[in-house]
């Protein structure tokens, strides 16, 4: 305590004990016990009951800690994996990197984790320093040095209602501050995805990155290609399904990580049709997080990527192939890469096939055409993409509105709208200079997309709804 008052006295830096905590109660924290999920409580009342220590930890206290109701909750203890398994029911041990436990109540899912030690110079790592496998257990100050950041690095105990920082990350959270513990370098070449990670944290809570744990980034972002595909996906998925997928990208930009993770998103955001589609279709995915509505990965990758299909859709058929087969070749050729690059699974690109494969049908509103679209499983993913093309000024409003019109109204109304197109289309044919070759039969053939235009105030991106 003397100690502590000369340093005071002096202006010399109070240096923490990395080893002792700072133990904060329920008036300085100021944690509302109600937020906390009553199968976390019972879940670390249980592990504490066998003898073992057991908080919450990680992103769950930082959220408490900013009065927002967490929506996982993590716990750490000192028990081994399978001395928590042996606790539940319903308890699974998963992981070959980290063994973690799952632990189920119902349909929530808990994860527990067993305190880590200090990482072994045995444990095996890749060429650049990523640890590929570290199963080392130890106690909790060390595990809370290997967490990533300060602000993740609380542990919680619903027990005793009191927080445990070893960080200081308390001041960093009423500072907004984002700061790694450690060496940054050395965190980031450990795992590379914690550069993703300051990204999406630093977008979604409003906070700012501290310059020593920014600095090193665009020069370590490469080290991002050695990490597993999947594990790529998994985080991006995460930032753009955040509710601030559009202030992650920017950040990504900001940050000089962008490059490699969706090609070309940076060319794409750069020309003016293709910077507005994208952020409407952000801004429209942020909405619908925000407001609790369910965000289908598909329709959000299928406008993500869709300017690089329109790119070799358009290179495709002034190479002479028709639209239909040409448009199929240019999905064909964005997924083989993307699906290398990043992991996507066959359900997610199926679904971005089918809403790109669509955009070309909507240009043929006359006989059965737009009854069979509008029967089509995925016609509503297909139809707020084409409100997306039109919003962001790559088609005319016309052909948006007269979609809204036709899936607005009942079966005589439909007949009018489409009797009504039957009769303008052949006065626009007259106007066309003369075509070489066969002319088709009936006004059944429809404008090929990008020969009209269409757009429709704002879209909605309802096709997540799917």
């Amino acid at each position: 305590m003397i100690k502590k008052f000369i340093r005071k006295i002096l202006g010399v830096k109070d240096e923490r004990d990395p080893t002792e905590p700072r133990i904060l109660g329920p008036e300085e924290h100021g944690i509302d016990l109600k937020l906390v999920s009553p199968n976390a409580i019972r879940l670390t009342q249980t592990l504490q009951e066998a003898g073992f220590k057991a908080f919450v930890v990680g992103g769950a206290v930082r959220d408490l800690l900013l009065g927002v109701k967490p929506k996982d909750f993590d716990i750490a203890t000192d028990a081994t994996p399978e001395q928590v398994k042996k606790l539940f029911r319903r308890a699974f041990i998963i992981g070959r990197r980290f063994q973690i436990v799952h632990v189920m109540f119902g349909q929530e899912l808990l994860e527990v984790t067993t305190f880590r030690g200090k990482g072994s110079n045995n444990a095996p790592k890749d060429e650049h320093g990523r640890v590929l496998r570290d199963n080392n257990f130890g106690p909790q100050h060390e595990d809370a040095e290997r967490r990533d950041f300060t602000i993740n690095a609380m542990y919680y105990d619903p027990a005793n209602q009191t927080v445990l920082d070893y960080h200081g990350g308390i001041e960093d959270i009423r500072a907004k501050t984002l700061r790694i513990i450690g060496v940054p370098e050395a965190r980031y070449r450990e795992d590379p995805v914690r550069m993703l990670r300051v990204v999406r944290f630093a977008a979604k809570l409003g906070f700012t990155i501290e310059p020593a744990t920014r600095a090193p980034i665009p020069v370590m972002a490469p080290l991002i290609d050695n990490v597993p595909a999947a594990r790529v996906f998994d985080e991006m998925l995460k930032l753009l399904l955040s509710g601030h997928a559009l202030a992650c990208l920017q950040e990504l930009r900001s940050a000089g990580l962008h490059h490699g993770l969706l090609p070309l998103l940076d060319v794409v955001l750069e020309q003016p049709i293709g910077m507005k589609f994208v952020t409407l279709a952000l801004e429209s995915t942020d909405g619908r997080v925000k407001a609790g509505k369910g965000v289908s990965p598909g329709f959000l990758f299928a406008s993500l990527l869709w300017h690089q299909v329109l790119e070799k859709w358009t290179a495709y058929r002034a190479a002479g192939e028709a639209p239909i087969p040409a448009l199929h070749l240019a999905a064909d050729a964005v997924l083989d890469t993307q699906t290398e690059n990043l992991a996507l699974q066959r359900r997610i690109a199926t679904d971005m096939r089918d809403i790109w494969a669509m955009q070309p049908r909507f240009e043929r509103r006359t006989g059965r055409a737009p009854y069979k679209l509008l029967e089509n499983p995925r016609f509503r993913a297909g139809y707020d993409f084409l409100l997306l093309r039109c919003a962001s000024g790559e088609l005319e409003s016309e052909i948006g509105e007269w979609w809204t019109a036709f899936y607005d109204a009942e079966s005589g109304e439909r007949e009018r709208l489409v009797t009504q197109q039957t009769r303008v289309r052949p006065a626009a044919r007259s106007k066309r200079a003369p075509r070489r070759g066969p002319r088709h039969r009936n006004g059944e053939g429809g404008a090929e997309t990008g020969e009209r235009s269409a757009s429709a105030g704002e879209a909605s991106a309802g096709g997540n709804d799917e």
